[in-house]
Parts: structure tokens; sequence; C-alpha cells
């Protein structure tokens, strides 16, 4: 029986390179590669080495990893560069179905890297590691590899938090951020918070759900408008959307920390909050302490009618935001 998600992806797909991005896979240790979506200029200078046959990245000597990293991507030919910009998708689907409204506006002033996080696309590992600093660190290594020296991130709910851990890892690469229904880490208190809100017993029941019922109320917490989808399309998003479930579940359970272990880094970018005023997940009370949290170079913008998936809402004003914040760090960083 045809499967009319599935048949949407080559479309997305066709569009994206329309647009001017080629899917690439980069491996970042043996065993560890990610599915990306970059630049077509840039694809075609990559050599096939470094995309596929990458010195192997060792977690355990980061520093060094880094160091090298940043060496080779000096070494490069001096040439003009716009600024890059790295779209990084949450937790219901892969990175060009995330960002299928911001790409095309966003590829006429910038390099747009679209990174698929590991167990969603085509990126897999096999490390036991699920936290989301090995998220970062790995993205931080493909991001060296593709010769991207400095960008602004963009994090979206689970790679919010993603982004925030690159931003405090690496921030000569990470010189801005721009963050939607997202937190700085993911504690007790905020989950059992959310959780008790939304009437759950886990971020598996919410986040993973295994019924048409269980994706009905998924989508109920995360938009504002209420719009009709027909069932036979939810179960083909399901069957389509929700694989790698028990390492999903492993990446939920690496999410939270407790209270006590909670710290909040000392980030040196500019940052914009730019959220969904309806986001029934990660409300805006929790963007405003954010922001009081991170200090005077964070900024918050709210969307009204708009909930969790902001970005898919209200595309327009989320990008309008979105291209005033980047013009603004652009002009900003030229005049240094």
């Amino acid at each position: 029986m045809v499967n009319f998600v599935a048949i949407q992806k080559p479309l997305i797909h066709f569009l994206i390179k329309k647009a001017g991005l080629r899917l690439i896979s980069v491996e970042i240790e043996p065993g560890t590669v990610m599915s990306f979506w970059v630049p077509k200029d840039k694809a075609n200078k990559i050599n096939n080495e470094i995309v596929h046959e990458g010195k192997p990245f060792n977690t355990q000597n980061y520093e060094e990893t880094l160091e090298v990293t940043e060496n080779e991507a000096e070494e490069e030919e001096e040439e003009e560069e716009r600024p890059a910009v790295v779209l990084v998708h949450g937790f219901a689907a892969e990175g060009i179905v995330t960002w299928q409204f911001q790409i095309g506006v966003l590829v006429k002033m910038y390099d747009v890297y679209v990174p698929d996080l590991l167990f969603f696309g085509g990126s897999e590992t096999t490390a036991s590691d699920r936290s989301p600093r090995f998220q970062a660190e790995c993205l931080i290594t493909a991001l060296g590899r593709l010769g991207v020296k400095n960008c602004t991130v963009v994090g979206f709910s689970y790679g919010g938090m993603v982004a925030f851990k690159m931003a405090e890892l690496k921030p000569k690469l990470v010189r801005n951020l721009v963050i939607s229904g997202s937190v700085l880490a993911m504690t007790d208190s905020i989950t059992d918070a959310a959780l008790e809100r939304l009437g759950m017993r886990s971020s598996a029941e919410l986040l993973l759900p295994e019924t048409v019922e269980g994706l009905k109320a998924l989508q109920s917490f995360a938009m504002y408008k209420k719009i009709w989808f027909p069932e036979f399309l939810m179960r083909d998003f399901l069957e389509v959307m929700f694989d790698h479930r028990k390492e999903r579940a492993e990446l939920l359970e690496g999410l939270v920390i407790s209270n006590k272990d909670a710290t909040v880094p000392a980030l040196p970018q500019r940052i914009l909050l730019l959220w969904g005023e309806n986001d029934n997940i990660f409300n805006v009370q929790l963007a405003k302490d954010m922001k009081e949290q991170l200090g005077e170079k964070t900024s918050i913008q709210t969307i009204d009618k708009a909930g969790h998936l902001v970005h898919l809402e209200s595309p327009c004003r989320y990008n309008q935001h979105l291209k005033e914040f980047l013009a603004a760090v652009t002009s900003e960083h030229a005049q240094e």
C-alpha cells in the first residue's frame, strides 16, 4: 500500500536541491556517520577523503581533536565566504522536514547547512553515548571537516539543547544562536512540570507515539492551530518518521539531568529566543527565565497565535524575525 508521507520525501528532496543544497554523509569516527544538506558549491569542493574517511573523533581527547579540525580549516585556501547558518532539528522529524519553510528564504543570503542528528534521517552511530553533548561534539567535528569556521546555529526543541551545548563547547565556531521551544538543559523539575501539565507519564509517551491517538495528542500539544489530518495520513507519518525507536528512547533518557547538576554556562554569543507565545511544551515563562539567566546579550521575541512548532505554524513571521537577527549579527561581525 502507498505511504503518502513517504512519497512526499522525493518531492521535498527535489525542492531542496532546487534551492541549491546537496545531501552528503560525513564520517565522524568509525561507526558514526552524519547526513548533511550542504550548499551545492561546497559539496562539489569536498574531498571524499574528508567526508568519508575523516580522522577518528576521540571523545576522551576532545580538545586535541578540535585543534586538529581547526588547523585543517586554517590551511584551506582563503576565499570570500557567505555567512553560514546551521539549522538543527527537533525530535519529531529530520532536518529538511523540520526546516522546509526556512531553507528557501535563507539560501539567498547565507550558506545553509541542515544536518540530521544521530538516529534521524541517515545519521547513525555504534557508540553508546546518547547525550546532547555527544550530538554537539559530532556536529562540531562535521562542520570543521566541511570547512565551516564560524556560523549562526538555529536550534529547535531537542536541537536547541544541542545548539546550546555546541555554543558552550566551541564558541569560536558558534558565533550566534537562535533558539525556539527549548531549554539550556532538561532538568528533573522541567521534565516533571511539563509532563504533569500535559498529562503524560513519560517523555517517550509524548514524543514517541505508537498510535494515531498518541500522534494526535502530540499534535494538539505542539500546535496552537487545530488542523485536521485524515487517520491514514497520520498512520503513514508514524510509519515513516518514528524509526530507530529504541535509540530515540535512549536519547530521551540521556537528555534528563538532575537539578543539582544543572548549571548556566557563561555564553559570549548573541542569542535570540524566538518563541511561539502559545507553546504548551516549553512555555514562554521558561524563555523569559532563560533570558534573565543568560544575560544582556540575549533577546526574546514571541509570535502570537503560534505554539511549539512556531516555525511551521507561522513561517512568514518566524522567517522575518530570523532574517532581521541574522542581518544584524552579520553587520556587527563585518565591522569587527
